[in-house]
């Protein structure tokens, strides 16, 4: 197969992304550039959403799940669309109301500054993760389709979606990510009709679910638990949120795009189902670029274009996910006199170190989905439980230190333990967040007690 067809389509469309988040206004306030302006209507939100979950996990990890696990391998994207259907339900309009710029910050109007902290630390490290592992992958397909090493490959891709994320901010994200979406669906369906018409339909009707002998009822919950929890608290659907026009239309675009993202999930992960029929020798996560093989160039490039948007269009949001918390809630934290103008350039100069070093990481990077599942397990671990529960911090009499103990006990349980219990470190997180947050509210009940009887002896 010539390689200079592929090669032009997939130029074009890293052109088109350039361009496309070249146009229109460059906004120069902080909530422009952190979050649109706080202006993002149904349409845009719904697409930015959807282009934002549909990554590397979400199409070549998927797909791995498919090959490996059968049907059931969809249950990935379907526990994202869980958490999505309880962050929309229930918590979406009051995050849009509470008129933060970061989950961080939400954090700490909950429980104070040493939480912000910590949950910044948290986030960034695990985010930082998540934007190399789309990096991987984007190497991963186009050293497939072109050959040859993929680090090359990998410092293009990272080079583009850094330089139009440091030029427009959040508002070049949104633009590029409506593009994107239409052109991760296209290239999918294009792949399904190939998979279809090559091993036939009937061999999804054969197919287990929702359980199977590969991925057990028990499986199953640990999944929906684990990834779903990522998108019930995760910092970039947070950011889409908080950047809403109105709470309601952040509620209604986060439940639609969970709807919409249902029927994706059985189709990408179809792709598995047929590559193992037709290539069962493969590797799992290879299922996708396997089936590329008998197709014409321009449309192996359209095809792996569609992957790259894939991949970008995640890796575009968690990098602006992590720059906002460098910038705003550690950087403007020690430089609370820095001015607007100053908060974007160290804005600007954070993409560019954040993707930097993304792109070193992901050189060194293990699977797409064990990776990522680590980050999702020491991100939910510590965060998961004291964010939600911070909704009811009142009635629930929660504690600051409650919070920082169920962060640094869940997070750090998860990284020693999450690969082989992934729902350990959620359980560690709650008990400390209950017990620290009674026996600091005992210990102060005593203290005021003491206080209280020693006025009341002098005063007699």
């Amino acid at each position: 197969m010539s390689a200079i067809q592929p090669a032009l389509v997939i130029a074009i469309y890293l052109l088109i992304m350039l361009a496309v988040s070249a146009w229109g206004p460059r906004r120069r306030g902080i909530d422009d550039f952190h979050l649109a302006g706080r202006r993002l209507q149904f349409i845009l939100l719904t697409a930015t959403f959807c282009a934002t979950i549909v990554g590397a996990s979400s199409t070549l990890g998927m797909a791995g799940l498919g090959f490996s696990k059968g049907l059931t391998g969809a249950w990935w994207m379907l526990s994202g669309t869980l958490g999505m259907l309880v962050l929309s339900l229930f918590l979406a309009e009051r995050i849009r109301a509470s008129g933060c710029y970061t989950l961080p910050e939400l954090v700490g109007s909950f429980y104070g500054e040493h939480a912000r902290l910590a949950a910044s630390l948290l986030i960034a490290i695990s985010w930082v993760g998540v934007i190399a592992v789309q990096i991987l992958a984007a190497g991963r397909v186009l050293s497939a389709v072109f050959g040859g090493s993929g680090e090359g490959f990998m410092i293009a891709c990272t080079a583009v979606f850094v330089l139009y994320t440091a030029h427009g901010g959040q508002s070049s994200v949104v633009r590029t990510d409506l593009v994107q979406l239409f052109i991760i669906i296209t290239g999918m369906a294009i792949l399904f009709a190939r998979g279809c018409s090559s091993a036939g339909p009937a061999l999804l009707l054969a197919q287990s679910f929702p359980t199977s002998a590969e991925m057990g009822g028990w499986d199953v919950i640990s999944m929906v638990l684990v990834v779903g929890s990522a998108y019930l608290v995760g910092p970039d659907m947070y950011s889409r949120i908080l950047s809403a026009r109105s709470p309601g239309q952040a509620r209604a675009s986060a439940f639609l795009s969970a709807i919409l993202l249902v029927p994706l999930a059985f189709l990408v992960t179809s792709l598995g189902v047929f590559s193992r029929s037709l290539y069962p020798s493969a590797q799992p996560e290879q299922a996708v670029l396997m089936l590329l093989g008998d197709l014409s160039p321009i449309i192996v490039g359209m095809v792996a274009a569609a992957l790259l948007a894939a991949f970008m269009s995640s890796a575009d949001t968690s990098l602006m996910t992590v720059t906002s918390i460098l910038t705003l809630d550690i950087y403007r934290k020690a430089r609370p006199l820095a001015g607007p103008e100053r908060l974007l350039a160290v804005s600007r100069a954070a993409v560019l170190v954040t993707g930097l070093f993304a792109l070193i990481l992901a050189i060194l990077m293990p699977g797409i989905i064990k990776t990522l599942l680590s980050a999702y397990t020491v991100f939910t671990g510590g965060l998961l439980v004291p964010v939600v529960a911070g909704f009811y911090r009142e009635r629930l009499a929660l504690t600051s230190g409650g919070a920082l103990s169920a962060m640094l006990g869940g997070g750090g349980v998860a990284l020693l333990f999450g690969q082989r219990y992934p729902l350990l470190a959620m359980c560690v997180s709650m008990v400390l967040l209950l017990s620290v947050s009674f026996l600091q509210k005992r210990i102060l009940a005593a203290r005021l007690k003491r206080e209280s009887d020693g006025v009341f002896t002098t005063e007699h």
